[in-house]
């Protein structure tokens, strides 16, 4: 997993983290009414697939290629000269076939033994001359593909490492309008599709364009006649496949539609296995199961028949254009005004120009596609980016005492519309901070504050007396240490995971940190101990596990403070006794913030803020609190009524 990746999907799993943040925004919406605001440019809507500036899209695309005027230059210049090839081919092999019919009619006539004659003109030398333009048809195709493939690569490589490194400076509130799967269809899925069709259809299209053009210029000098026939043809066939690409359509959606019903049963009977089994509705499950499937079918077969019944009726028609043409040309040979030859190339160009303009709706539909996929990519690269850091940056003299201070803070998701209104309070030195409140009461939102996930609209929050704002991020983060309810593990070892955040230390802090989150015990029990290897999601631990590695992964790290999301949520009564033992261990002399649901783990920290709709309401200790008999005592009374 590359760093970009793994910075993506840590900021993926820290919004996740109390699925607070998604419910802070929901609550604060419900109040301000609705969350249109949320819809960025990003947000595909039923028309994705047809770009809304297909110009101004095109133009930037090919600047991100102006180091590659070169091979492009190339690419033109093979593109004129195959164009070249292909026409002169079939006119010069018109001379050959003429040359060839009047040799058989010699020898005919005088019963002398056909011959190929080598002189300047002879029917040998138009042999060789009629396979080098065949081969330079081939030769300079070969070579635009070579070439294009190479440019539509570098084009793909030049973009992917735009939005790598746009993505380090992409704000959390970017991925938290857009979901992880929407982000890496454009990092993967839209550049692949831009890729493949600079390949095939970009380069198929402009070859198809200037071939028929030719194509057709030499089928009217050579019969105007004949070409209005074939035109008429033509057009037969572009109604023919229009009606048919649109019928299509329709039934492509469908299909797309059962099959996404099929998948979602598939995976939700595959999820919950368990209680189909227990309830014994196995049989219902395969029945539905059975019946979706059935549904998939019915449509799949009616846009199987659509998809190739079309090329089939296409020839036929095809067919009869060549039939009523060959009748035609027959007519023409016998008054003199036709040669054999003429004729034969003429039905070449029949061909040349029959299967691009049969292919045209797909090659502009592919160009459609990818110039969307081209502008949903740009649009990504144009998101706003975080503020800089400044220059230079603050720093808190060392050692770092951990006082943090909110004063006045306001900040909202969207401009106009705050969220909190006035946030005050004091984090004094190595004191231990709850934050509870109701669902989607702020307190994700004030942890992604003091970590400058988010910046403050205003106010100021502090560390030891400095203005975050005024430090880098980097340096602001590497002084916390969090343990999230939602664990993130990356594909590895469990000693690489642990040490994730410090990755030079040696393997006996990384069983010293293990011991001390009471991890050691499980670890060794593994196939290859502290060298096990995870897949991406570990989905070879179980959830206690997982946290509890996530908890020893900051033992390791030992920052200056502490951030602990209802870390203990996912393991049995007894560990979460060892491991609040230790972790009132690791919290001695460090300012640590709580995120708490269950009130009981909190009861003796030095400052409990009780939030409500983003603001503090509350602020004390426990008793203090109960005492006053406000929100805290109603929700701490509810929890053990």
């Amino acid at each position: 997993m590359t760093k970009q990746e793994v910075e993506m999907r840590e900021l993926d799993e820290l919004h996740a983290s109390d699925r607070v943040n998604e419910d802070e925004r929901s609550a604060f919406e419900a109040q301000t009414g609705g969350a249109d605001a949320h819809n960025g440019v990003l947000a595909q809507d039923a028309d994705s697939e047809k770009p809304h500036h297909a110009m101004s899209t095109a133009k930037r695309l090919f600047a991100q290629m102006k180091n590659q005027r070169i091979r492009l230059s190339i690419v033109g210049a093979s593109i004129v000269l195959y164009t070249v090839f292909n026409i002169a081919a079939p006119m010069y092999s018109a001379i050959v076939v003429n040359e060839i019919w009047a040799a058989v009619q010699a020898a005919w006539k005088t019963g002398a033994a056909f011959s190929v004659g080598w002189g300047p003109n002879g029917l040998g030398t138009h042999l060789v001359v009629v396979s080098l333009l065949y081969f330079g048809v081939w030769a300079f195709y070969y070579l635009q593909c070579v070439l294009m493939a190479s440019v539509a690569e570098n084009l793909n490589l030049t973009l992917r490492k735009a939005i790598a490194a746009k993505l380090e400076k992409l704000p959390l509130s970017f991925f938290d309008r857009n979901q992880p799967g929407e982000v890496l269809s454009k990092v993967t899925n839209d550049l692949d599709r831009i890729s493949e069709v600079m390949q095939t259809g970009f380069l198929k299209l402009i070859m198809s364009v200037a071939t028929i053009v030719g194509s057709i210029v030499m089928m009217i000098v050579y019969s105007w006649l004949l070409t209005l026939v074939f035109l008429v043809f033509v057009c037969v066939n572009l109604v023919i496949t229009k009606i048919v690409a649109g019928k299509n359509l329709e039934v492509a959606a469908a299909r797309q539609e059962a099959v996404g019903h099929l998948t979602g049963a598939v995976e939700e009977y595959y999820q919950g296995r368990d209680v189909i089994k227990a309830s014994n509705r196995e049989e219902g499950s395969a029945a539905h199961i059975e019946g979706l499937t059935e549904d998939v079918r019915a449509v799949a077969q009616k846009a199987d028949f659509l998809t190739n019944c079309i090329n089939p009726l296409i020839r036929m028609f095809n067919r009869f254009s060549q039939a009523i043409v060959a009748l035609l040309g027959g007519g023409m040979m016998l008054q003199g005004s036709m040669s054999i030859g003429v004729l034969q190339a003429f039905f070449q160009y029949m061909n040349q120009v029959g299967e691009p303009i049969t292919e045209a709706s797909f090659m502009i539909n592919s160009m459609q596609s990818a110039l969307a996929s081209a502008e949903r990519t740009f649009a990504m690269l144009d998101e706003p980016e975080e503020t800089p850091d400044p220059a230079p940056p603050n720093v808190v003299e060392e050692p770092v005492r951990g006082r943090v201070e909110f004063r006045h803070v306001r900040f909202g998701y969207e401009s106009g519309r705050p969220l909190m209104k006035d946030v005050d309070f004091v984090a004094e030195p190595g004191k231990k901070v709850a934050i509870v409140g109701t669902t989607g009461a702020g307190k994700t939102t004030l942890i992604n504050l003091l970590m400058r996930f988010y910046d403050v609209d205003a106010g100021h929050i502090t560390l030891d007396g400095v203005d975050t704002r005024t430090m880098s991020r980097h340096g602001l983060r590497r002084e916390f240490g969090m343990v999230l309810q939602d664990t993130w593990l990356f594909g590895g070892t469990v000693a690489e995971n642990i040490a994730y955040g410090r990755p030079d230390a040696t393997r006996e802090q990384i069983i010293a940190a293990a011991k001390a989150a009471h991890a050691d015990f499980f670890i060794r029990t593994l196939p290859k101990g502290y060298d096990t290897v995870l897949d991406n999601e570990a989905n070879n631990l179980s959830v206690g596990q997982r946290q509890l590695l996530t908890i020893a992964r900051v033992f390791l790290a030992d920052p200056a403070m502490l951030i602990f999301d209802e870390a203990t949520s996912s393991v049995d009564t007894r560990t979460e006794q060892a491991i609040a033992k230790a972790m009132g261990a690791l919290m001695a002399n460090r300012t640590s913030f709580v995120i708490a649901h269950r009130l009981s783990t909190i009861r003796d920290a030095d400052l409990i803020l009780y939030m409500e709709h983003g603001d503090i309401v509350e602020h004390g200790t426990h008793e203090q609190l109960l005492s006053r008999a406000g929100a805290y005592a109603k929700l701490y009374n509810s929890q053990f009524a």
